[in-house]
């Protein structure tokens, strides 16, 4: 048996430890993951803001993060729709997350995201600031009580086109539900058939309408206490600064780290893990 400075040795110790290290904390979040619906699947959206292309190819780089992030932590993510019209980054997408406290996991990213760098589609190399927002909402099963009228929605099929194809099979069964009392807009373009495209989109539908009716009653109960808060371009729940220095910032919990290569990458655990704690003593 060889000594403990063989360096193959070494290095199965380091990442055992590191593996290690990874299992314990995650099984300390699953602690704080006790409210409804921590343990369910999530839908994840990422929509670019105002600000053309610098937005776009933003809320690109946020969906290519949540997808690192999904690999790391060992869940399915499936685009099931990614929009874009002028050749960069995304309009919007959405993302099934499938796995164990996904949704848990996950809730703690819903806000607005800010980016700041010198952007590479401006010939003067000037710094530009550029918004997407994240909307989590956890997967309910159809049998859910949503009353959905069938005169209620309209439905557009068309072909998968635009940079977002990437992510999903260009076909010509893509699916288009906007529900009309409400606005919502649900897009599904990664399935082989018209049909399945159609189930996939009315079950994100579904999903949506019950989690908006669960957040007007607690709406309604923060109203009663004095207590509620707005979320606009102006209260974005982090900062991604690469330029003049590079730092990502939480403003909700001032969790910080200098490494935004390795958060774009999906390492976002720390995040996640400082959210959960201090939203469990009730900071956030």
């Amino acid at each position: 048996m060889r000594g403990s400075d063989d360096p193959e040795l070494e290095a199965e110790f380091q990442q055992r430890a590191s593996d290690l290290r990874r299992e314990l904390e995650r099984s300390s979040l699953l602690l704080l993951l006790n409210e409804p619906y921590d343990n369910a699947n999530a839908i994840l959206m990422v929509h670019s803001g105002s600000g053309g292309l610098d937005s776009q190819d933003w809320a690109g780089m946020l969906l290519r993060m949540y997808l690192r992030y999904c690999e790391r932590e060992g869940f399915k993510a499936n685009v099931i729709e990614a929009t874009n019209d002028e050749g960069e980054g995304i309009k919007n997408a959405t993302v099934l997350v499938e796995g164990g406290y996904a949704y848990g996991f996950l809730k703690a990213e819903r806000g607005v995201h800010r980016l700041v760098r010198i952007s590479p589609f401006d010939s003067a190399h000037r710094r530009h600031t550029s918004f997407a927002s994240v909307l989590v909402s956890p997967e309910f099963s159809d049998d859910v009580d949503v009353d959905i009228k069938p005169e209620d929605l309209k439905v557009d099929t068309f072909r998968a086109s635009g940079a977002g194809g990437q992510y999903v099979n260009r076909t010509d069964s893509a699916i288009r539900i906007t529900h009309l009392p409400t606005g919502i807009v649900v897009t599904c373009q990664n399935e082989r058939s018209q049909h399945m495209n159609r189930q996939t989109a009315m079950h994100v539908l579904r999903s949506r309408l019950y989690e908006m009716a669960l957040q007007e009653r607690q709406e309604e109960l923060s109203s009663v206490v004095g207590e509620k808060k707005e979320t606009t371009w102006g209260s974005q729940i982090r900062s991604y600064v690469l330029h003049p220095y590079t730092l990502v910032k939480d403003h909700r919990t001032n969790y910080e780290k200098g490494n935004i290569q390795s958060v774009l990458d999906g390492d976002i655990g720390g995040f996640i893990m400082e959210y959960l704690r201090q939203r469990a003593k009730g900071n956030v």
